[in-house]
């Protein structure tokens, strides 16, 4: 089900991934200030600009849960913000790598835009435990929805406070490439597009996975539920299937976790 495609968005992701790193290093020219430091830019950028726009997605996908209560609208968001985070972590990182290079400092305090992506993925980071921490599989997906709907319209707040904000000590790139030559400006958004074809690439693998490992495990208690007899009568070359019980993609999506 959620494999369909899959192969062609991955050879997408891998051209994709190649043109840019082709433009990053053969295209666009030097930065007059950080020369080759600043290539990192169009990783730093993107990777933060993907995982916010997941952790949004996250909200998007646990409101149709609450308003379907389809558990793989649940799994979905789930997938959404897992990726966000992995992001997230990529996008620190290079950005303390930039900071260094840069401000000869690995984080910098007094600069908004870093303090407030790091309150984000912080506030994120709180997602798998809270989830995790109920066992029952319906107030799970019901409370991590809520979470992810509350914490997704947090995002955008956040984002508009530090834009209004009066210290503006990081290069505003975030909202507009109009400050950039037209190498660079094309440069960035080609790796904009490779790390967002990379992010999506990778949640449908995440998901593919996952409704596998949940059918499988289905498929295993209905074997072990089976009585010897019913197993005994039961043709050798014939396999059980999930279709017709009252083991279905609900319950498969449910236990995918």
């Amino acid at each position: 089900m959620y494999g369909k495609g899959l192969r062609a968005l991955s050879i997408s992701t891998v051209a994709a991934l190649a043109l840019a790193l082709s433009l990053v290093f053969f295209y666009a020219p030097l930065d007059a200030e950080q020369g080759f430091l600043q290539k990192i830019f169009y990783l730093h950028v993107p990777l933060a600009i993907v995982a916010l726009c997941g952790f949004v997605a996250g909200a998007l996908l646990a409101i149709a849960h609450l308003r379907t209560r389809d558990p793989r609208w649940d799994m979905r968001s789930y997938v959404a913000i897992h990726m966000s985070l992995i992001f997230g972590v990529g996008a620190l990182i290079t950005g303390s790598i930039w900071a260094k290079g840069s401000w000869g400092h690995w984080w910098v305090w007094s600069e908004p835009t870093l303090v407030s992506f790091l309150i984000v993925f912080l506030l994120y980071a709180t997602y798998q435990p809270l989830r995790f921490a109920i066992e029952d599989p319906e107030r799970q997906a019901r409370y991590a929805s809520v979470f992810a709907i509350t914490a997704g319209a947090f995002v955008p707040l956040n984002f508009i406070a530090v834009r209004l904000s009066t210290a503006y000590l990081h290069p505003r790139v975030l909202g507009s490439t109009s400050n950039l030559p037209g190498p660079m400006a094309l440069t960035f958004v080609v790796s904009l597009v490779a790390i967002a074809l990379l992010y999506l690439t990778l949640f449908k693998f995440e998901l593919t996975a996952k409704h596998t490992r949940a059918q499988l495990r289905a498929l295993r208690r209905r074997l072990l539920s089976e009585t010897p007899e019913a197993r005994e009568r039961r043709p050798r070359s014939a396999a059980p299937t999930l279709s017709g019980t009252t083991v279905g993609a609900r319950t498969a999506s449910r236990t995918a976790l």
